[in-house]
C-alpha cells in the first residue's frame, strides 16, 4: 500500500520566477508609487514624524538603484540619504554607535541609510576589521539602542536585499564592463567575493540576534531589480500610515513682459554640440 502511495504521490512543483517587468508597466508603477511618497512626505512634515529607514545586503543586491528609485521624486531635504565612508582614526576609537547617531532623523525627516551600523556585522567581520568579541557585543547592544530609537520616536525600518550567487557575479562583471559602473566596483567587492559563504554565515546570524518585535527586519527578493523596487516602495508606504493633505489650488497669475531692449550683455553660450 505503501508503495502504490508513493508512486501516486506528485513531484513537488517549482516555482516559476515572474517574467521580467516591462519597462512600460514598470514607470507606470513607478509613477503612481512617486506619487504616493510626496503625499507621505507631506504627512511626515506636517506632523513631524522621525522615519529611519535601513537598506542592507550583499555587493550587486540593488541596494543603490532602490535608493535612487525611492528618493528620484520627493525632496532631498527631507528624504535625506545617509552613506557613510569608511571610519577615520579618530571614529574607531569612539563607541561604535556614535558616528551614527548625529544622522539619525530629526522631526519632519525621513533618513535612508544605504549600509548602516551594521557594518560591523556584514563586511567588518567577514572581512576581519572587528574581532569576534566586538561583533558579538554589537549583536548584544543592537537591539538595546533601536529599542531606545524606537522609544525615542523613531520609525525604524530595516530590509535586506537578497540576491543569488549567479545573479551577484552578473551584476559584479556588468560593473567592469560598463564604463557607467566601474565606480561601484570597490576593491572590497573584489576582496569579498568569494566569501558567499562567510557572508551567509554572517547574515544569519545578525538576524537572529537583531531581528526583534519592535525593529524586525523585511527581506526582499532582488533578482528582478525592477519588481524588488517596486514591492520595496509598496511595503514601505504601509509601514508609515498617512493620509493625503489637502494642498491649496495653485494657479500662475498673468505675467506682464513689457517691451524691453534686447541686453548688450555677451553671454558666455556653450557650444551646442547637439
Amino acid at each position: 500500500m505503501a508503495d502504490k502511495d508513493k508512486k501516486k504521490s506528485k513531484p513537488v512543483e517549482k516555482l516559476t520566477p515572474p517574467a521580467p517587468l516591462k519597462r512600460t508597466e514598470y514607470e507606470k508603477e513607478l509613477h503612481r508609487l512617486h506619487v504616493e511618497l510626496v503625499k507621505l512626505q507631506r504627512w511626515v512634515v506636517s506632523k513631524g514624524l522621525k522615519v529611519c529607514v535601513v537598506f542592507e545586503g550583499r555587493d550587486g543586491a540593488g541596494k543603490g538603484g532602490t535608493i535612487k528609485a525611492l528618493t528620484e521624486r520627493v525632496s532631498p531635504r527631507v528624504f535625506r540619504v545617509v552613506a557613510l565612508p569608511a571610519p577615520t582614526e579618530k571614529e574607531k576609537s569612539q563607541l561604535y554607535f556614535q558616528r551614527y547617531v548625529p544622522h539619525l532623523p530629526s522631526a519632519g525627516e525621513i533618513v535612508i541609510f544605504d549600509r548602516s551600523w551594521y557594518n560591523r556585522a556584514g563586511v567588518e567581520r567577514v572581512m576581519g576589521f572587528c574581532t569576534e568579541e566586538q561583533v558579538e557585543k554589537f549583536l548584544d547592544g543592537a537591539p538595546i539602542i533601536e529599542k531606545a530609537m524606537v522609544d525615542a520616536g523613531i520609525i525604524l525600518i530595516k530590509y535586506w536585499l537578497e540576491v543569488t550567487p549567479k545573479e551577484q557575479e552578473r551584476r559584479l562583471r556588468d560593473r567592469i564592463n560598463d564604463g557607467r559602473k566601474t565606480w561601484k566596483l570597490s576593491p572590497m567587492d573584489i576582496k569579498s567575493f568569494n566569501r558567499w559563504d562567510a557572508y551567509t554565515e554572517a547574515r544569519d546570524a545578525m538576524f537572529a540576534a537583531t531581528d526583534t518585535a519592535w525593529a524586525p527586519w523585511f527581506v526582499a527578493r532582488s533578482e528582478d531589480k525592477k519588481r524588488a523596487r517596486l514591492n520595496i516602495i509598496s511595503h514601505l508606504l504601509t509601514q508609515i500610515p498617512y493620509k493625503d493633505l489637502p494642498e491649496e489650488e495653485v494657479k500662475l497669475p498673468k505675467r506682464k513682459i513689457g517691451k524691453i531692449k534686447p541686453t548688450a550683455y555677451p553671454f558666455r553660450y556653450i557650444k551646442e554640440k547637439f
